[in-house]
């Protein structure tokens, strides 16, 4: 295992068959507007964590909500978590400002997902 822990849970996404009528309800819940807001992703910042809706679960096709780890460094912990038996969903990729994701599943198939800000 790396000597680096976990930090935590930095980013959560949604899918949402509707962005109209779920970005009131998740602007209620945080007590924020959103941060980016486009037909194709919107995104809440609240208390260090960031909170994503996608519509029609973007382009992952996500079907449930799906949690971020924070990692230091993302190939070393996916290469970590494939040896302990989980699944990769979506390799490492860039999705813009520097930030590195990639989303895994354990042997049940519950999705996770790991975030590298570089």
């Amino acid at each position: 295992m790396s000597d680096s822990s976990t930090p935590g849970i930095t980013i959560v996404l949604h899918p949402v068959s509707d962005l109209e009528k779920a970005k009131p309800v998740y602007a209620a819940l945080l007590g924020v507007p959103p941060m980016a807001d486009s037909e194709w992703y919107v995104g809440f910042e609240s208390g260090g964590q960031h909170l994503g809706l996608l519509p029609g679960g973007g382009p992952q096709g996500l079907t449930s909500p799906v949690a971020y780890w924070q990692v230091p460094d993302i190939e070393a912990r996916l290469a970590e978590l494939t040896a302990a038996g989980a699944n990769v969903t979506e390799p490492v990729r860039d999705v813009g400002n520097g930030r590195l994701v990639a989303t895994l599943a354990d042997a049940d198939g519950n999705a996770f997902g790991l975030v590298q800000d570089r």
